[in-house]
């Protein structure tokens, strides 16, 4: 079992959403049968086959073992994951684009990398599982709080400095690097304020644009 699969196919997202489904993944981290899985979520256990016959066909969920009960044969099934995460490729006509914007401080941008971020884990993961090897990857969170926005700005300009410093220092795109076995990898850094403790749903246009002054 992964810990978070990352789900490309549309047809596929589609059935992850549904609300029982989602249960169904959710009670399926540990193996069950469909009986077992009915008492859980209060369902028929002929409902319960149904639901889970979509999710094994989109890869969902998987066969752990066949149990044999009198005559009936009883299929215990599991996730395929812990967790999931729907990637941007799943709605690809309508993904973000990070070609499409060039501005480091729009948040725009800033999603459409993290768009980007996603759909290419989410690749790679796969592709280590199959490979059976570990992933190389790197990650730095945290929380900072600055006493005013000319504060803010300062950071950021000094942040950019001291890593295109670091990538200059390091990135060697030659051929003698590529042909020795050098990989490129991608680097990302973003700032962008916290959410609120408690914040559940976005405020209102004209509520938002006062917090964002107040934020300044």
């Amino acid at each position: 079992m992964l810990d978070i699969e990352v789900i490309e196919d549309p047809a596929a997202a589609e059935a992850s959403l549904d609300p029982i489904r989602t249960r169904i993944l959710q009670e399926l981290v540990e193996p069950a049968s469909a009986t077992q899985l009915a008492a859980k979520v209060g369902l028929p256990r002929q409902k319960v086959n149904y639901h889970l016959k979509a999710l094994e066909r989109h890869g969902l969920v998987e066969l752990v073992e066949e149990r044999r009960k009198g005559n009936v044969t009883e299929r215990v099934l599991r996730s395929t994951a812990a967790s999931y995460l729907i990637s941007p490729v799943a709605l690809a006509s309508v993904a973000p684009d990070p070609r499409r914007f060039s501005d480091r401080f729009s948040a725009f941008w800033l999603l459409s990398l993290a768009s980007r971020t996603v759909q290419e884990m989410g690749k790679l993961i796969a592709g280590a599982a199959v490979a059976k090897k570990k992933l190389a990857s790197f990650a730095i969170d945290g929380e900072i709080t600055f006493r005013s926005a000319t504060e803010r700005a300062a950071f950021a300009e000094e942040l950019g400095v001291a890593v295109t410093q670091l990538v200059d220092k390091y990135h060697d795109g030659g051929a003698a690097a590529v042909a020795g076995g050098g990989r490129k990898h991608r680097l990302v850094v973003v700032l962008h304020p916290a959410l609120k403790t408690g914040a559940l749903k976005a405020p209102s246009t004209q509520h938002s644009a006062e917090k964002d002054q107040s934020n300044d």
